[in-house]
């Protein structure tokens, strides 16, 4: 067993039972649906159910994680008396991270011995995922606390993030986009093409006519900072549609048949809440993040 502990929030989506084989603590975000709170436990029935829930047309409302809870989750953590480093989603997509640092100061005062460490990650779902099964890797591989962290810290920037949303009533709905632009981008089946900056910001870098059209787009995007793939571990992710899913992966394999590694996940809850059924991502460790 490691001497420190690497910790993360639900929005990594990775599923439960991998984050509880290789002993990595999870703090889980919330949201509603039909009035019911539901907990991102990073378990599949649960996205089934928030799934189920918004292809009946139900808008969920997800909630940010709390100073105290974040707290709680930390102590109870530092109370093993290991070093902790704790990697959640970009501080731009999400004030929680604020609350965390806000935690984390209340745990100095409180435990002035205590190491921990908040990741400014400037990743998300799929991404943050990438991140933590490499830092988790490295640490079963016998590196140290500061060896590890100094990877993530050098490399968190340096993870590729694509998206394609398929349906932008959801935006809408989750008050990201007007409705005069959802409504015209709906009718046109207009997809936007999307991509993390250096900063952690989301930035629709194109915006294309068409899912077939689109799909070839988001491929084709990915030269920009990916080159030719060979040796590289790639992720690519869906949202409820396993079938489109597979069909993504397989067009991805076929154009970087030198990659290391093809792994596919599906979007968790909370990110989910905000991009709809239909939604593709890929993501990959490259030398720069380029649009």
């Amino acid at each position: 067993m490691r001497d420190f502990i690497i910790a993360t929030a639900s929005t990594c989506d990775i599923d439960r039972d991998w984050l509880d084989s290789h002993d990595i603590p999870v703090i889980s975000y919330t949201f509603t649906v039909d009035g019911k709170i539901y907990i991102d436990d990073c378990r599949d029935t649960t996205r089934r159910a928030i799934y189920a829930a918004m292809r009946e047309g139900k808008q969920p409302n997800t909630s940010q994680i709390t100073t105290y809870n974040y707290y709680e989750f930390f102590k109870k953590l530092l109370s093993e008396g290991k070093p902790v480093v704790f990697v959640d989603m970009d501080k731009s997509i999400s004030a929680s991270y604020n609350n965390s640092i806000h935690a984390s100061e209340m745990i100095a005062q409180e435990m002035p011995d205590a190491k921990l460490i908040i990741m400014d990650t400037r990743c998300i779902t799929m991404g943050l995922a990438f991140l933590i099964k490499h830092m988790a890797a490295l640490a079963e591989q016998g590196k140290s606390f500061e060896e590890v962290v100094a990877w993530g810290n050098m490399n968190a920037v340096k993870i590729s993030h694509r998206f394609m949303i398929d349906d932008l009533q959801w935006l809408r709905r989750g008050g990201r986009l007007s409705n005069a632009s959802a409504i015209v981008g709906s009718l046109l089946s207009i997809k936007p093409l999307i991509y993390l900056d250096d900063a952690g910001t989301l930035i629709a870098y194109d915006k294309v006519r068409g899912r077939k059209k689109a799909v070839a787009a988001l491929l084709a995007s990915t030269e920009k900072d990916l080159g030719d793939g060979t040796d590289k571990d790639i992720i690519v992710g869906h949202s409820d549609d396993p079938e489109e899913g597979e069909k993504w992966k397989q067009m991805v394999a076929e154009k970087y048949p030198n990659a290391n590694s093809i792994t596919m996940m599906e979007l968790g809850p909370t990110i989910a809440c905000h991009v709809g059924p239909g939604f593709l991502s890929i993501v990959y460790l490259c030398e720069k993040r380029n649009g």
